[in-house]
């Protein structure tokens, strides 16, 4: 829910160590983005576009961090995929926490298009950003791997969001 703390988050990086949420937060935003895994080819399109805008989000304050349900192994493979330098990998997400984030779970149909076994269950994308208080700022969900958020439209809403000091949207729980 906008403008309320999300759940917690604490995953292992491929790089070593952890990113735990809110522990050091970047100085307006964490950018999370929740990806497929390795077997998924549009991840790792989407992810690449996100290495190439690094530069924009680290000079607007935001830290980012791709994250998904596989192992290390396949964590790593995909950040060496996508060849980056700048966006922190997470992995090992548990389908647990997956879903207290909102995120939908699919089971494997086998092999994608380009030859890599699915895991059994996975969580398909979402995209949120997370104000240093740990509350909700933005969240998009998907049911499966398409029609993504923008990552040069988050670039263009968070000048606007800091420029104008625009609140959260979403926010009313009373009766409708």
């Amino acid at each position: 829910m906008p403008r309320f703390p999300v759940p917690a988050l604490n995953v292992a990086l491929t790089t070593g160590g952890r990113f735990v949420l809110g522990a050091n937060p970047g100085d307006n935003f964490d950018l999370l983005v929740f990806y497929r895994g390795l077997h998924c080819p549009v991840c790792a399109k989407y992810l690449l576009e996100l290495e190439r805008l690094m530069p924009e989000f680290a000079s607007r304050g935001v830290q980012v961090v791709a994250i998904s349900s596989d192992d290390a192994d396949r964590a790593q493979q995909m950040a060496t995929k996508v060849n980056a330098q700048s966006v922190k990998f997470g992995y090992g997400l548990s389908l647990k926490a997956a879903r207290e984030w909102g995120l939908y779970i699919s089971t494997s149909r086998g092999k994608t298009s380009i030859g890599i076994e699915e895991p059994a269950l996975f969580s398909e994308p979402g995209v949120f950003m997370v104000r240093p208080d740990g509350t909700l700022y933005y969240g998009a969900v998907q049911t499966m791997p398409f029609a993504r958020p923008q990552f040069q439209d988050l670039i263009g809403a968070i000048d606007f969001a800091l420029a104008k000091d625009y609140p959260a949207r979403g926010e009313f729980t009373g009766p409708v």
